[in-house]
């Protein structure tokens, strides 16, 4: 009997239209033989099941269910294409694991920690996982540029603290320009990272469990046209993502053992992507997605298609860990 998998897309955050173009990667891609698949749309003002004339139905929030005919459809697995909040920051996780439905991604915990980039280098830290030097400000803290330039140094990021996308960040070369930057970060959260700039080769690292047993994927180099790799970078062609990486052995195994480190530490399960910067041969950790872009041209499916797997599998895989 065919599983009935939910594959919730859309989001609370700028990152929506992105997660609807991964969502509906991941509906044409599996294989509709095997499983009845449903578009779920998950907006602040509506959650909705949208078919494939773009007719919509209300989402029973009670159980997650699709009213029909005086019945309901209810779902196996959902797979779960929300980049931001509430797919990536453990909101629809939790709501998930109260109503004991499987979904794809990691528990509800993992995904708010990591989604705290903060929070997350914190808890690393005494793992042994490098990171740049930070300062962190809440929305109406005392804003002490002195304090701030002499911990981090120039040039500097200023980052949303919870964001994806490079959303809110800014890159920060003069004093002067570190209270507009500011600015720009609480546009976007109400809590800011600020990171020192690490200057070196900078690599994606995917992770994912195949058959029980975590994985590292080929790894991909991010070269950018821009200063850095911003929004523009990412979605819109203004960088080169070379798969696998021009690194050499060292930096593969200090990567490798560091990414895989990172998701067996925190527990993980589903697809995580890791952001780290090298400084000599040594991977130092900007942050981790576990919700990253599933489009045909994001990096964790080019990480798998080099690794020999097909987009399908891919998510099918995902779908039988979260089953299994």
């Amino acid at each position: 009997m065919k599983k009935n998998i939910a594959i919730i897309m859309g989001g609370y955050s700028s990152e929506y239209k992105i997660s609807l173009k991964s969502g509906n990667v991941v509906y044409n891609y599996l294989n509709k033989e095997k499983f009845n698949l449903y578009r779920i749309h998950i907006f602040k003002n509506k959650w909705v099941y949208v078919d494939d004339a773009d007719n919509e139905t209300p989402i029973d929030r009670n159980d997650f269910s699709i009213p029909k005919d005086g019945n309901s459809i209810t779902f196996d697995c959902v797979f779960n294409a929300i980049h931001g909040s509430p797919g990536e920051d453990g909101l629809m996780q939790a709501y998930f694991e109260l109503l004991g439905i499987k979904h794809t991604t990691c528990n509800f915990y993992q995904a708010a920690l990591t989604f705290n980039k903060r929070d997350l280098l914190s808890v690393l830290k005494p793992y042994g996982i490098k990171a740049a030097p930070s300062y962190y400000l809440n929305l109406g803290d005392t804003i002490n540029e002195i304090e701030i330039i002499d911990k981090v140094k120039l040039p500097c990021f200023v980052k949303a603290n919870k964001s994806g996308s490079s959303y809110g960040i800014t890159k920060v070369y003069k004093s002067s320009e570190l209270k507009g930057a500011i600015e720009t970060a609480y546009k976007e959260d109400d809590e800011i990272i600020i990171e020192g700039f690490l200057k070196g080769t900078e690599v994606s690292v995917g992770v994912l469990k195949l058959k029980g047993i975590t994985t590292v994927l080929p790894i991909t180099e991010i070269v950018t046209e821009n200063d850095f790799f911003d929004y523009e970078a990412k979605y819109e062609g203004k960088s080169q993502e070379i798969t696998p990486a021009r690194i050499n052995p060292i930096q593969l195994k200090n990567v490798t053992i560091a990414a895989k480190k990172i998701y067996d530490v925190l527990k993980m399960t589903g697809f995580s992507r890791s952001e780290f910067i090298f400084i000599g041969d040594e991977p130092f950790l900007l942050e981790m997605n576990t919700t990253p872009g599933l489009t045909t041209a994001s990096i964790l499916p080019q990480q798998a298609k080099e690794a020999g797997i097909e987009l399908s599998m891919l998510f099918e895989h995902a779908i039988t860990e979260a089953l299994s």
